[in-house]
């Protein structure tokens, strides 16, 4: 009789061997991942993400990973267009698209896009002067990318980007830019210098016939009021005079010869009580003396003088408008003041513009030195 025991182990074996002979035959795809399902070496067809079942034991699954992967391109020496030594490296972001080509077209298409793009680095950078690859990067990154994602596409592989990490050139060939650079500066710096000077100097010269034009307007402006100022007095003299040869022509046509002979009387006892040694008649003594007997009833009787009427001088020498012309009011004077006063202002308003033109002259003069002392610190 069969023991049972054995019977049951055997059992128990065959469902092991039967359940680890169909797990072979479970493939769990990740959801970033495809893959590659062969049998007995021949191409089946791509396993997607989830769970998938396959022949057990005669089954072969690669996995492809498809997220963008980031390589490296190793640092390499370039020989630039002008013979610059230049050494230079890369990062390439790549993106599998077709797992099936990416297997079987080409062994390992990781290693092979990094050689692709070492070469084609090398290739463009051959044809550009040093200049041009330190400032057209961008450039250079969109047209490697375009040349790589052409060679790549027949892998299966999408090159999403590619940016040129370091460009370093030789130990000299940094002297020779640093000298480069410095000489450049010193021209911008001597250019600038030499602007500044430019500028202030018109400035200057602007702020200098500027301040002449202003003082030889407010000269001129000075003379015409003193000359106008001299018209006015002279004739404001002379009509005071002449109204004041008026009134006492007017005033003595009345007086009689008894009262010029007292006036005269006057006049010298008001000389007689001065301070001064000498005295001046203005008229002979003689004629005093006997005006003085006449009106004392001493001396020999002349006739009386007659009153002169106003009339009748104004009939022989003229009416007194038509002979001292007009008279300006105080009004009229006033207004004549305050003209004068507006001219002041309008010359001192020039004269603080002047004085503004200067202070911006200065202003740009001390901007220029401090300019000129930054350009020399640096």
């Amino acid at each position: 009789m069969v023991d049972v025991s054995l019977i049951i182990g055997f059992v128990i074996l065959i469902v092991i061997v039967v359940l680890a002979v169909m797990s072979s035959g479970i493939k769990i795809v990740r959801p970033y991942e495809q893959g590659i399902y062969m049998r007995l070496g021949r191409y089946m067809r791509v396993l997607n993400q989830g769970f998938n079942f396959v022949t057990p034991l005669v089954n072969s699954v690669i996995m492809i990973d498809l997220r963008t992967q980031v390589l490296e391109v190793p640092r390499q020496e370039v020989i630039t267009k002008d013979n610059s030594p230049t050494n230079i490296d890369a990062i390439i972001y790549i993106k599998v698209i077709d797992p099936q080509k990416a297997f079987f077209q080409v062994t390992n298409y990781r290693t092979a896009t990094i050689y692709l793009a070492q070469t084609t680095l090398r290739s463009l950078v051959g044809d550009m002067e040093l200049d041009e690859i330190l400032s057209n990067r961008q450039r250079i990154n969109l047209h490697l990318r375009d040349v790589l994602d052409e060679a790549t596409d027949k892998w299966g592989v999408k090159v999403e980007g590619v940016e040129i990490r370091e460009v370093d050139p030789a130990g000299k060939v940094k002297d020779a830019m640093e000298e480069q650079t410095s000489a450049e500066r010193l021209r911008r710096a001597a250019i600038l210098k030499a602007d500044g000077q430019r500028r202030s100097a018109i400035l200057n010269a602007e702020g200098e016939k500027r301040s002449r034009i202003l003082q030889a307007e407010g000269l001129r402006q000075a003379k015409i009021l003193e000359a106008e100022g001299e018209r006015l007095a002279i004739i404001l003299r002379s009509q005071g005079d002449a109204q004041k040869l008026r009134i006492l022509s007017v005033g003595a046509s009345p007086l009689d010869s008894k009262a010029l002979t007292v006036l005269s009387l006057d006049t010298l006892k008001a000389l007689g009580n001065g301070q001064a040694t000498k005295i001046i008649f203005p008229f002979e003594l003689t004629k005093l003396v006997e005006g003085a007997s006449q009106y004392l009833g001493i001396g020999r009787q002349t006739p009386q003088r007659e009153v002169i009427d106003v009339k009748d001088i104004e009939r022989a020498v003229g009416k007194a408008e038509e002979i001292l012309g007009p008279i300006p009011t105080p009004a009229e004077l006033h207004q004549e003041l305050k003209a004068l006063e507006a001219t002041a202002a309008d010359e001192k308003k020039e004269a603080e513009e002047v004085e503004q033109i200067v202070r911006k002259t200065a202003a740009a003069k001390r901007e220029q030195e401090m300019l000129e002392k930054r350009q020399a610190n640096d």
